[in-house]
C-alpha cells in the first residue's frame, strides 16, 4: 500500500517537527516500513538539519538511509563546470552544495544519454567528489532504480557529510525563485470537451516559450491533470529541453482537475500572471476556469529548527 503525507508551507529543515509528525502519522496509520522523503528542490544542508537530529533524537523511531541527491545531466554538467545556465550564481551555489553533502549521487535520465556522455559525466563527478558513491538511473525506464533501493535498504550510513553552508548566499539563491502552487477546476460543455492531455502539453509549451523569451531560468514546472480516476503528468525543467508527458486521462469527461507546482526565476506575481495568461489564452473562454487555490510566494531566509556541526555516528 502506498500513501502520501505533506509538510505544507515550509521545508523539512525549517519545520522539523512537521516532518516528524507527518512521518509518524504514515508509520502509525498504514504501518509503513519505508518512508521516502522528498524535500524542496532548492533546499540544501539536509545532513546537518535533518539527518543528524534524526540520528540523535529519534534513533528508536526511525532508521535514516543515505541521503541521495538526483542530478539532472544537463544542469549538473553545467554547474560542475562553473557555468550557471543563466541562473543566478547563488542558485547554482545551492545545487553544488547538494552534491557536496550527498551520501549518494544519482545521475538521472540516462535513457537520454549516450555512453560517452555518461562516462564523461561520471568522470567529472568522481573527480570532484571522489568519496561519494555514484550511480546512474532512469526514473522513466526504471534502469538502476532497484539496485539503488537495495543499497538504501541495506545501509545505515546516512548523513556522513556536513557541507559548509553560507546562509547569506543560500537565502539569496532561494529568494531568486518565484514559487507558484495552484489547484484549478476546469469545466467544459459536454458537446465541446477538449483533449485534456494535449491541453496540458500545449500549456506547458506556451509556458516554456514565455520563460525562454523572458530569459527566466526554470527550476521546474509540474502539472497533474485528473479526469475521473485517471491522471496524466507533464514536467518541464529547462528552457530548451524536451517536455515530459506521461499517463492518460478520460477524454470523455467534461470536468478536469489541474494541479500546478512551479519554481521559476521571476517574481511570484509575474509567475502567477504568466500562468493565468497562457491558460486563459489557450482556452479562449471555451472552458470555465475555477481557480480554487492559488498560492504564490518568494522563500524567506532559511531558519532550520536544528543545525548540527558534527556528524552523529550510527
Amino acid at each position: 500500500m502506498l500513501s502520501v503525507g505533506e509538510v505544507a508551507g515550509s521545508c523539512f529543515c525549517c519545520n522539523f517537527r512537521g516532518l516528524i509528525r507527518a512521518a509518524g502519522k504514515l508509520r502509525n496509520e498504514i504501518r509503513a516500513d519505508v518512508l521516502l522523503a522528498e524535500p524542496v528542490g532548492s533546499c540544501t544542508d539536509l545532513s546537518a538539519a535533518i539527518l543528524q537530529p534524526l540520528k540523535e533524537r529519534f534513533r528508536e523511531e526511525f532508521l535514516p538511509a543515505p541521503l541521495s541527491v538526483l542530478a539532472d545531466p544537463e544542469r549538473a554538467s553545467r554547474v560542475l563546470e562553473g557555468k550557471r545556465l543563466g541562473m543566478q550564481r547563488s542558485t547554482a551555489y545551492i545545487l553544488r552544495k547538494q552534491f557536496e553533502e550527498a551520501d549518494r549521487i544519482l545521475i538521472n535520465k540516462v535513457d537520454l544519454l549516450g555512453k560517452v556522455r555518461i562516462r564523461n559525466l561520471k568522470n567529472r563527478f568522481s573527480a570532484l567528489f571522489p568519496d561519494t558513491p555514484l550511480r546512474t538511473i532512469s526514473s522513466l525506464t526504471g534502469e538502476g532504480v532497484a539496485e539503488w533501493l537495495d543499497d538504501m535498504l541495506s545501509s545505515n550510513q546516512a548523513g556522513m557529510r556536513i557541507a559548509d553552508i553560507d546562509y547569506d548566499v543560500y537565502a539569496e539563491g532561494e529568494a531568486a525563485l518565484g514559487w507558484l502552487n495552484a489547484e484549478i477546476a476546469l469545466h467544459a460543455n459536454k458537446c465541446c470537451v477538449p483533449d485534456w492531455r494535449l491541453l496540458c502539453l500545449f500549456l506547458m509549451q506556451r509556458i516554456q516559450d514565455t520563460c525562454r523569451e523572458r530569459k527566466a531560468p526554470v527550476g521546474h514546472v509540474k502539472m497533474l491533470m485528473t479526469t475521473g480516476d485517471k491522471t496524466c503528468a507533464v514536467n518541464m525543467t529547462c528552457l530548451k529541453g524536451k517536455i515530459d508527458l506521461r499517463g492518460e486521462v478520460d477524454e470523455s469527461r467534461p470536468k478536469a482537475h489541474l494541479v500546478v507546482n512551479a519554481r521559476v526565476e521571476m517574481s511570484p506575481e509575474a509567475l502567477e500572471r504568466l500562468f493565468r495568461e497562457n491558460l486563459e489564452t489557450l482556452l479562449k473562454g471555451r472552458v470555465k476556469i475555477d481557480y480554487r487555490r492559488v498560492h504564490r510566494l518568494r522563500p524567506v531566509r532559511p531558519m532550520p529548527t536544528h543545525r548540527y556541526r558534527e556528524v552523529i555516528l550510527p
